[in-house]
């Protein structure tokens, strides 16, 4: 009976230490998750950020930082292909400044600055960004064929335009966008920061609020981009600054083409300033490649009515074109980015200037993509061989492009496609044949890519292989 006696108060006691510490427990549980509801939230507990920090809490070990590593004074390098041959023509940008690589692909840089990614790059070839490091590098390029659609400055804001293109992007052999940065009217298609093109008022009717946000889907979708500025056509400035405009000789206000759209004068540097400096903040943003369109002295209005500040003759209009672009492909090129320009089918065949400025020979050596616009319907007096070229969109293409880089010493060419119905023969559409067709010439004839044109976005994916196949490679 003692034992019994004793046994049953041990017991007891034990299930009330137990029942205590439960209810501790319980009571412990309820006033933290109070306190941290009630605690305001700049003044919670975060998440630790690592593995290596949750480890330090735990075992209340420190671990050293990781080394920040940074550039040595000397930076000594070489840039290859896939094939570890040297690519004697890249370039290596480091903070402003761009260098060319010898015939060795080797380069050297100064003192480069000490944190700052070096980006190396040659037309044809993906850009490859090199973060800091210690001893040589060496950097291998690997080819990138372009193939891009067109987004106009108000189909970019769309969502749904924007999401059909997207969906081509996704499914098809198309893996690039051009995206007009400043459009046919001068309108720009997000808030700028260039102060000369606020005052202007080209801030336009379309704003997308996120347009940082939107790039950085693109790049993140492995998609290349391409700005597209429109250059001496700017209704916006020419109207805002009358100075700097063509002038209608007839009436002292600025001259407009049949769009009756106005143009700044491209012998005004201060227009080229202009548009500098919109293509500079889309570098900033993240674009790939800048393209100038319009890069060229007007083709239809009163041409006999236009007045220029300085007289507008064979001998002045390709030097100051040419002078454009050398000054752009320099401050452009050493941000790291591509420049390219958009060119007139018909100067593939002409000897002269076109009458707009425009010469291969002249202008290749400023620009990493020569971009033809090819399309057999603007070809409106037919090329040697074929007087209706809408009948023969292969030969078009290739004729065109093969003449082109006979003559583009310096630069890749890549062609604008017409991906749109005729307007200057028989009106037909240009369906998946016509299409495939164009992508065919220009291939056969070397050109490095291609653009499709659809004033619309409605592009023809019937026409696209699909993504992945060989063919699309």
């Amino acid at each position: 009976m003692t034992e019994g006696m004793n046994e049953v108060p041990t017991q007891s006691a034990r299930r009330h230490l137990l029942d205590g510490g439960y209810a501790l427990l319980l009571l412990t549980v309820a006033i933290v998750f109070g306190y941290g509801l009630l605690l305001p939230a700049s003044l919670r507990a975060r998440t630790l950020p690592s593995k290596e920090a949750a480890w330090s809490l735990m075992t209340g070990r420190v671990e050293a930082p990781r080394p920040v590593l940074t550039w040595p004074a000397r930076v000594i390098g070489r840039v290859m292909d896939v094939e570890r041959k040297p690519l004697t023509d890249a370039s290596v940008v480091a903070a402003g400044k761009e260098i060319r690589v010898d015939a060795e692909g080797t380069f050297a840089l100064e003192a480069p600055p000490p944190d700052t990614p070096l980006v190396v790059k040659l037309p044809g070839y993906g850009r490859v960004t090199v973060q800091p490091t210690h001893g040589s590098i060496e950097v291998v390029l690997k080819p990138q064929m372009v193939k891009a659609a067109y987004l106009t400055y108000y189909g970019v804001a769309d969502r749904g335009i924007r999401g059909r293109v997207l969906e081509l992007l996704a499914r098809t052999e198309l893996n690039a966008v051009v995206i007009d940065i400043k459009g046919d009217r001068g309108w720009i298609p997000y808030r700028t920061e260039v102060e000369a093109a606020r005052a202007a008022g080209a801030q336009g009717p379309v704003i997308i609020k996120d347009f940082d946000g939107m790039i950085a889907d693109l790049k993140a979708r492995g998609i290349y981009t391409i700005a597209r500025v429109v250059t001496f056509k700017d209704n916006v400035l020419a109207n805002h600054r009358p100075d700097l405009a063509i002038v209608d000789a007839r009436t002292g206000r600025p001259w407009v083409d049949n769009e009756k759209l106005a143009w700044v004068d491209p012998f005004q540097e201060e227009a080229w300033s202009y548009n500098l400096a919109i293509a500079k903040e889309a570098a900033r943003k993240g674009f790939d490649e800048i393209q100038f369109d319009y890069v060229r002295f007007p083709t239809d209005g009163r041409i006999s009515a236009a007045q220029y500040s300085k007289p507008n003759t064979r001998a002045t209009r390709l030097p100051t074109v040419v002078a454009f672009l050398e000054r752009a492909r320099r401050e452009l090129g050493a941000l790291g980015v591509f420049v390219a320009a958009d060119i007139f089918g018909y100067t593939a065949f002409n000897e002269n200037d076109t009458d707009i400025g425009q010469r291969i020979e002249e202008l290749a050596p400023h620009l990493d993509y020569i971009c033809p616009m090819v399309y057999p319907s603007g070809y409106h007096l037919g090329i040697p061989g074929y007087r209706n070229p809408v009948d023969h969109p292969y030969e078009v293409v290739y004729e065109s492009v093969k003449l082109i880089r006979k003559r583009a010493s310096g630069a890749q060419v890549r062609p604008w496609l017409q991906d749109f119905k005729d307007y200057a023969f028989d009106r037909r559409v240009f369906g998946p044949a016509e299409i495939r067709a164009q992508i065919q010439g220009a291939d056969d004839a070397g050109a490095l890519g291609w653009m499709l044109w659809n004033p619309r976005n409605d592009y023809t994916g019937a026409a696209l292989r699909p993504k992945g196949s060989l063919a699309a490679k």
